[in-house]
């Protein structure tokens, strides 16, 4: 054990030389034995980080080699295992094939089963969600705002100018061609994605649809054209065209029938946030005795405001085949959902139109 020497209130004169001598010595061999000390190790710490290469080695699931992960190739489909070359990865192929399956419907299904993240979109005007029912919202077509009945109801009775448009003050249409011109521009000039839905509809139907009465048939029918504007729509964003898409595949409507392409909208619908489809895909899981999976659609549904969903949740808890707890949790969901829409201008606009009881019924 080294001596330490503490010197205190001593002048020069009272160390002879051999003292001070050993004192540096101890000083400086302590200084160099201390490991947390910075000043003496920095320059052993950066002769350390001259080269640095951290490597992500895997394996081989073919022939066992290991490899670094960015050479390998990976499995296309499911993306769980890595091989050292495509001779490995199509050797491997009948021998993986069966796991892969079986990994990409996990996959699969962990995503369609995803809570979906809080996408709702709130009115302009009042900033509350707006309803699940399309009879509880109208998409403006000169500004492109989607404006909840509430809203518009209130300008109607209280504003003198009645007929414009609540939030950019845009007078009303005064013909058909009008209204199908502000589609028009909406999609050519700034890629609206509700425009095209709107527009797809009309030449799905082959006429326009306003106040919820048929006008004479300013579009010819064209399904084709309702197909791709269905489509570009739903690239866009608003997810809800893939569900049109979906009913045409199912109906045959512009196309042949096909379950499986019908099948494969109304998920890519549901992945994508919307709960539009969920009852759908519930029935069609129902159908063939997947009462789970049936009940996970129509819970997720439930809660984002599927009346009809949780009414298939009330049949399932009566007919025993989900708890009474999946049944309490819908109702408080479902319950939260119509807490969030409400509104006295809502309430009143329901009343006032008999056309949207189903919509007030929900209250």
């Amino acid at each position: 054990m080294s001596k330490k020497v503490y010197y205190t209130n001593m002048s020069s004169a009272d160390i002879n030389d051999d003292e001070l001598q050993h004192a540096k010595r101890e000083i400086s061999s302590s200084r160099k034995e201390c490991t947390s000390c910075e000043q003496n190790n920095v320059d052993d710490i950066t002769k350390g980080i001259t080269s640095i290469a951290v490597l992500d080695d895997v394996t081989c699931a073919s022939c066992g080699k290991d490899g670094i992960n960015s050479d390998m190739n990976t499995c296309n489909k499911c993306k769980s295992v890595k091989y050292c070359n495509a001779a490995c990865k199509k050797k491997h192929r009948t021998k993986h094939k069966k796991d892969c399956e079986r990994r990409v419907a996990e996959l699969h299904d962990e995503q369609l089963f995803k809570k979906p993240l809080p996408n709702h979109e709130d009115c302009p005007i009042c900033f509350l969600r707006l309803p699940y029912l399309g009879s509880g919202s109208v998409y403006m077509a000169c500004c492109g705002k989607t404006i909840c009945r509430g809203c518009i109801y209130a300008v109607q009775e209280k504003d003198t100018a009645a007929g414009l448009c609540p939030f950019c003050r845009t007078p009303p249409p005064f013909t058909e061609e009008e209204m199908i011109g502000r589609y028009e521009k909406r999609i050519n000039v700034d890629n609206d994605a509700k425009a095209m839905h709107s527009m797809g509809s009309f030449y799905d139907r082959g006429y326009v649809q306003t106040n919820h009465t048929h006008t004479k048939a300013l579009k010819p029918q064209n399904r084709d054209k309702a197909l791709k504007l269905y489509l570009r729509a739903g690239e866009l964003g608003y997810v809800k065209a893939y569900y049109r898409i979906a009913c045409a595949y199912a109906m045959g409507r512009g196309v042949n029938v096909d379950m499986k392409k019908s099948t494969h909208y109304l998920e890519l619908c549901a992945m994508e946030g919307s709960i539009l489809p969920r009852l759908n895909l519930g029935i069609f899981e129902a159908q063939v005795g997947n009462m789970d999976r049936a009940l996970k659609h129509w819970m997720i549904a439930a809660e984002g405001g599927d009346h009809n969903c949780l009414t298939k949740v009330q049949e399932l808890y009566m007919d025993g085949l989900a708890t009474k707890e999946d049944y309490a949790k819908a109702l408080r969901s479902y319950q939260a959902y119509l807490d969030e829409i409400r509104s006295v201008e809502r309430d009143e606009a329901a009343a006032a139109d008999d056309e949207y009881k189903y919509y007030h019924s929900t209250f």
